[in-house]
């Protein structure tokens, strides 16, 4: 039997990808783990528009066909009807949202997919699409290793109360950012809780966000399970948003020392820099967005004007990576460091969930674990 998942950075060539899909997304109804009103739709909640899901399925049929035009093996996972209530014995949910963006839901490094935990209520069965999937692999590559971690109860307990009303209403700039600071966000440490779209990889290390999401215990977890493996797991923590959450569109890693950071979301971890030039990993800031975004529905909350997830890219190699087609200004940028861009049509398509490293979960690409970074920084 051929392997199948082999994954250990986020630029060697990729032979094999998760792909997820538009089908059946719901903004859902905000809760105490998630509060999805916009200014524009105050309460509002229900399935996306008719018009921008067939929308954003073209596109995202679109970018199946440009990765399998390169060489690569697409999986698509098989929906389910969203409109069903999330009922577990501790709390209901209306609706669930959707199965775009599977990089929050799955981690792969090496043999190993892992099943985040999540933290958001709509979001709870949402693996479930994609058992097909791993099913598939698990049964036809000997060395797959499928993990999925502690599945929370998200109860009351695991979040703190009127939060979410303080930050709109009450709390101002500063106490935001003070809190921000000490890691006071929604979530608790009750019981572990992260996305996994708030890990990118560089081989032996994994970088981590310190996010609303990831909580402490949730990185705690990480990190035991990730030095079981003789990997290494290091915090880093951004600023330019009292709320922040997923590090793809902070850090990127375009090939061996080079990395590509959000000078807006700036990492504050001091550590984070030294580790890098320690390891003679270049550093460069990406230049600002300059779509317009009009998104007055989405899972994310309505978007206006320029918007960060121009950094959510896919590389295809290290020479090669798909990017916006309507980000120009970081295409140049990225073109100038001698990388060939592919422009992706997928504007239309972000209030699903997010851009292209949002919605992938790159399975087998060619090349094992290196140590890119053999020069640590002590208590990091």
């Amino acid at each position: 039997m051929a392997k199948i998942v082999n994954s250990w950075n986020e630029w060697d060539p990729l032979k094999r990808i998760i792909l997820g899909s538009a089908w059946g997304t719901h903004q859902p109804k905000s809760d105490i783990s998630w509060n999805y009103d916009a200014p524009s739709r105050p309460g509002w909640y229900g399935r996306m528009p008719e018009e921008m899901e067939a929308r954003a399925i073209e596109l995202m049929d679109g970018f199946q066909k440009i990765l399998e035009g390169r060489g690569v093996v697409v999986d698509r996972p098989q929906p389910f009807d969203t409109t069903k209530k999330t009922v577990t014995p501790d709390w209901e949910c209306e609706v669930q949202r959707g199965f775009q963006p599977c990089r929050d839901v799955f981690f792969c490094t090496g043999n190993e997919i892992m099943e985040a935990t999540m933290s958001i209520r709509a979001r709870w069965f949402e693996y479930i699409a994609f058992r097909d999937i791993l099913e598939y692999y698990f049964h036809n590559d000997p060395e797959f290793s499928w993990v999925a971690a502690p599945k929370p109860r998200l109860t009351e307990q695991s979040f703190e109360h009127n939060w979410w009303f303080n930050y709109k209403h009450v709390w101002s700039d500063e106490v935001k950012r003070e809190r921000m600071l000490k890691r006071q966000w929604h979530t608790t440490n009750k019981e572990p809780l992260f996305d996994a779209a708030d890990g990118i990889r560089f081989g032996k290390d994994i970088f981590w966000n310190v996010s609303a999401i990831s909580n402490a215990a949730g990185i705690d977890w990480l990190r035991r399970h990730f030095s079981s493996r003789g990997l290494r797991l290091h915090e880093v923590q951004f600023d330019g948003d009292y709320h922040h959450w997923h590090i793809d569109v902070c850090i990127m890693p375009l090939r061996p020392g080079l990395c590509i950071y959000n000078p807006y979301y700036m990492y504050l971890t001091p550590q984070f820099e030294e580790l890098m030039k320690k390891n003679d990993w270049e550093l460069v800031p990406a230049v600002p967005p300059t779509h317009q975004y009009n998104m007055r529905i989405g899972t994310l909350n309505e978007r206006i004007g320029p918007y960060w997830i121009s950094m959510n890219t896919l590389s295809i190699d290290p020479k090669t990576m798909c990017i916006e087609a309507h980000e120009t200004g970081y295409q140049e940028q990225i073109n100038k460091m001698g990388i060939e861009v592919i422009p992706v049509d997928y504007a239309d398509q972000v209030a699903f969930g997010g851009s292209l490293h949002c919605s992938t979960v790159d399975v087998y690409r060619e090349g094992g674990c290196e140590d890119y970074f053999p020069n640590q920084v002590a208590d990091y």
